[in-house]
């Protein structure tokens, strides 16, 4: 199983690349994406990364207050999308 990890903070220079690569160091990554705006494109400062459910925990707690050129990453567990 895989479970979604909300990542905040993100600079705004951070690719999606970037990101999994940063992620990679503490666990297999299945999927990143980083939220853009989408009327410019521009990064919107957060994302997601799935990782594997054994990982997860080691993944958050290594990577949860890491600093990525400058700024501390916010990472908890994703919540799920709340319907209209």
């Amino acid at each position: 199983m895989a479970k979604t990890l909300y990542v905040g903070n993100i600079p705004w220079s951070t690719s999606e690349s970037d990101l999994e690569q940063v992620f990679a160091q503490f666990g297999e990554v299945l999927e990143c994406r980083i939220i853009t705006e989408r009327a410019t494109g521009r990064s919107r400062g957060y994302g997601f990364v799935e990782v594997n459910d054994d990982d997860a925990a080691q993944i958050m707690e290594k990577t949860n207050g890491l600093e990525l050129e400058g700024r501390k990453l916010v990472v908890n567990e994703a919540k799920p999308r709340e319907q209209n």
